[in-house]
């Protein structure tokens, strides 16, 4: 886990200076729940990494307890849960991955792998932000015809959807929910067995199988919030320490899962890439 190797580089020691606890939920609505059990057992600093459900429970539960956050899919800013980038206020610092704002981007990535590609199913949850308003916008301005489906319950039924979509969907977005994450393996299965190209936003999706991804290094913002945490632990107020966000973006290729799908990647492409996998 990239949060407590760097915690270890810092000099804590799990055990002796440093307790790591955390709650498995298991649904988008079981934040507040979750965080209850969390706070119950008196932590000094509460972590809250993923969608803007899970910032605003652990607000909700933590009260004055300080909150370090991984802001996926939401600004912080115009949600209303900080006050600014560089001065957060209240007790909530960390950092701000900025993923819808690179939908577009992506897009243009997946079509000049794919320039004749012209539908598109994505798939969203309860825990998916706001991917799927902005890739309604998103979608029309490269041509691409979307199949929104929404999962509610878990575990998701991906098989159902797959078999209740219209026939011929080129490729497969999923939101940035932890659950997707969770299940990125089995997406990336089902997606080639339905003869889908799948695009991601983390190298831990291009690694399942997806066709490829483009987005900041998951450790590289763990390791991060775990620098907010020493900080805090050493003294620092949240209000005083300014809000991160990524500026390193990684494009990688799965070239096994291309040769599946009888993808040939454009030369140009494979060579903008930061990594391929074989």
């Amino acid at each position: 886990m990239a949060f407590a190797r760097r915690m270890a580089d810092l000099g804590y020691r799990e055990g002796e200076n440093l307790v790591i606890d955390h709650v498995q939920i298991p649904n988008a609505d079981a934040w507040e729940a979750g965080f209850r059990e969390v706070v119950a057992r008196k932590p000094d600093i509460v972590l809250a990494a993923g969608p803007e459900r899970c910032l605003r429970a652990a607000v909700v539960v933590a009260s004055a307890l300080p909150i370090v956050m991984v802001a996926v899919d939401y600004d912080p800013v115009s949600k209303g849960l900080v006050q600014s980038l560089s001065r957060p206020s209240g007790n909530v610092t960390g950092v701000y991955f900025q993923n819808v704002e690179l939908v577009g981007k992506r897009l243009e990535l997946i079509k000049q792998a794919l320039p004749n590609v012209s539908k598109m199913m994505a798939f969203s949850d309860g825990a998916s932000g706001d991917f799927l308003t902005v890739l309604k916008t998103f979608a029309p301005q490269f041509g691409m015809q979307l199949n929104a489906i929404e999962f509610r319950e878990r575990p998701y039924e991906y098989e159902r959807a797959f078999a209740s979509a219209a026939t011929g969907e080129g490729i497969l977005f999923a939101g940035g929910s932890p659950f997707f994450f969770l299940d990125r393996a089995r997406l990336a299965e089902f997606a080639l067995r339905h003869n889908m190209a799948m695009l991601g936003e983390l190298r831990e999706h291009t690694a399942a199988g997806y066709l490829m991804s483009y987005g900041p290094s998951l450790t590289g913002l763990f390791a991060l919030s775990a620098s907010y945490v020493d900080r805090i632990a050493r003294g620092a107020k949240p209000s005083d320490l300014p809000i991160e966000q990524p500026t390193k973006f990684e494009l990688l290729i799965n070239v096994r899962t291309a040769k599946a799908l009888g993808i040939d990647i454009p030369t140009a492409l494979m060579v903008r890439a930061d990594e391929v996998v074989e």
